[in-house]
């Protein structure tokens, strides 16, 4: 009589354990306190995912990523890997799919930053361009087809593979790193959405652990996330793409769960990329444009917190390095002209922090 070998010593056993045991060789990421005079009551924390394998909060995605799909029987050793990505996402599957050997391909708009193509490459990925970032679904469908492989889609299945009531998820790292702060629970966490997984992720621990901490959702210009929020419409799309990458889409991601969103704000793209320069002056560092519209966010409510006269605490995320957009986002030529003069954008910051 034909057994079936015990998983553990079949192919998908063994991949599974490579990324549980690269899983152990990685330390959690840091929570770096802002210390903002302007601020003494209100305490600003970033949690700076640049620092996981490959560089970006995609990271802990991907991982979860590659482990949903080898649960679910969608991963075997011949398997090719396509994803849908403006980059980060891609960056960190390639490596994972380079741990396993498996065949990776990027589904890319074609402006999507030069590093970030460089990257995925350097992980043994390819890069398959298209023209808009509407595109790149059906594009990322279409390969999945025709190579018999298999199409990761962040976009539906980030909020579904993450394990959000612990399991060391973001949300629950937030919490037992700030246990012994001034104000260990925070007054809100702020989040910018991409695929919308990481925002579901927080927001639901939030409730499952009934803690009083609120989720704020900053968006980018150019997407149809807040416009969903505020209507409940899931057929809002948009022909303009974000110009903040990693954030910001065209249409309504399956991820997106407004229903665990205290509130969302839209930041104006200048604001994002002003607030990312003011931060490298208080790191010493780049970030990535998508922590400014984070960041901005969280000077909002630290602003309105302190006319109010509340004390308390705010969390976000330094999603990824800065060293991927020097050729973009710290290219003054190239954010004149595609993002617009700062100035005011600069002069409303400087307001905010007082």
């Amino acid at each position: 009589m034909m057994t079936t070998p015990p998983l553990c010593h079949t192919w998908v056993g063994n991949a599974i354990r490579l990324i549980e045991a690269d899983f152990k060789r990685s330390a959690d990421t840091h929570l770096i306190k802002l210390d903002l005079p302007s601020f003494a009551d209100i305490d600003i924390y970033l949690k700076d995912e640049s620092t996981h394998p490959t560089g970006s909060l995609k990271h802990r995605l991907a991982r979860s990523l590659f482990l949903y799909g080898l649960c679910n029987g969608w991963i075997d050793e011949h398997t090719t890997i396509i994803e849908s990505s403006s980059g980060s996402t891609a960056i960190s599957e390639a490596y994972f799919a380079r741990l396993l050997g498996l065949r990776f391909i990027a589904v890319v708009p074609k402006n999507t930053a030069c590093k970030k193509i460089e990257q995925i490459r350097f992980y043994g990925g390819e890069a398959h361009f298209v023209e808009r970032s509407d595109q790149i679904y059906a594009e990322s469908r279409r390969l999945a087809k025709e190579l018999n492989g298999h199409y990761m889609d962040q976009f539906t299945y980030a909020e579904r593979a993450t394990d959000w009531r612990s399991n060391n998820n973001i949300a629950n790292r937030i919490f037992e790193q700030m246990q012994y702060e001034r104000f260990p629970i925070p007054r809100w966490i702020v989040m910018s959405p991409g695929t919308g997984g990481t925002s579901a992720t927080i927001g639901r621990y939030i409730r499952y652990r009934c803690q009083p901490t609120q989720l704020m959702v900053a968006d980018a210009e150019h997407s149809v996330f807040h416009d969903y929020f505020l209507t409940g419409d899931k057929n809002l799309t948009t022909d303009e793409s974000s110009r903040i990458e990693g954030i910001g889409r065209p249409r309504v991601e399956p991820s997106f769960i407004p229903g665990v969103i205290d509130r969302m704000t839209t930041v104006p793209d200048t604001h994002s990329i002003a607030t990312i320069h003011w931060l490298e002056s208080q790191l010493g560092r780049k970030a990535g444009a998508s922590t400014g519209t984070n960041l901005y966010g969280v000077l909002m409510l630290a602003n309105e917190m302190r006319a109010n006269g509340e004390k308390g605490s705010i969390v976000t995320l330094l999603c990824d390095s800065g060293e991927r957009y020097l050729d973009t986002y710290y290219n003054p030529d190239w954010v004149h002209e595609h993002i617009g003069d700062l100035d005011q954008a600069t002069h409303d910051l400087q307001i905010l922090l007082g």
